[in-house]
């Protein structure tokens, strides 16, 4: 059986050899584009295929933060209509339809939501929110890649209700530290191997 992701990797390695020199950066930005090839793989891709490393670090970089943005922009979306509908859905409490004012806390009974069924959360997951409450925002952006891609990342944060500027921000640092690391050793390993 074999490995989708490997058998991606190989799908674009494979076309930066086929296509023109000018058409290799948009190659390594679209594998960078895609979850678990992000930035990170897509820069040895193209650094494989015989681009420069700053290119390839470049389009990885370019291919990785542009999904991830429309990630954020999207999910920024979604989770404003759910928001705004779950508002529009919530229960009004009895004394509400009476005219009364309240002034203690509503009861929990009051407001409750059937409950929904609630699946478990993957180690990923669960790492990424540890890193969040530990960390806040920029230290779990950064270490994020080592639990789950960047993508998945993002909409977690968006959905946790943290802004979509933030999220965009500590992500593209994120992107191009991990990036900017994998560029780096694979250009000193094929240094260390050339001679």
């Amino acid at each position: 059986m074999s490995n989708p992701v490997a058998d991606l990797v190989a799908g674009f390695q494979e076309l930066v050899g086929q296509v023109p020199d000018f058409l290799q950066p948009l190659i390594v930005a679209a594998a960078g584009a895609v979850p678990f090839i992000e930035g990170e793989i897509s820069a040895l891709i193209g650094i494989l295929g015989g681009l420069h490393p700053l290119v390839a670090m470049s389009a990885g970089v370019l291919g990785n933060l542009t999904s991830v943005v429309l990630v954020v922009l999207l999910g920024s979306r979604i989770r404003s209509g759910v928001v705004a509908r779950r508002s529009r859905n919530a229960p009004v409490p009895m004394m509400a339809y009476a005219g009364a004012v309240e002034t203690g806390p509503v009861n929990e009974e009051d407001t409750a939501v059937a409950p929904e069924e609630v699946k478990p959360e993957s180690k990923g997951r669960q790492k990424i929110r540890q890193w969040l409450i530990r960390f806040g925002v920029p230290g779990a952006s950064i270490l994020g890649p080592l639990a789950i891609p960047t993508h998945f990342t993002a909409a977690i944060f968006v959905a946790s209700g943290i802004s979509k500027g933030r999220v965009i921000l500590w992500q593209a640092v994120a992107i191009v530290i991990w990036t900017g690391i994998t560029t780096v050793s694979a250009t000193l390993a094929t240094l260390v191997i050339g001679t």
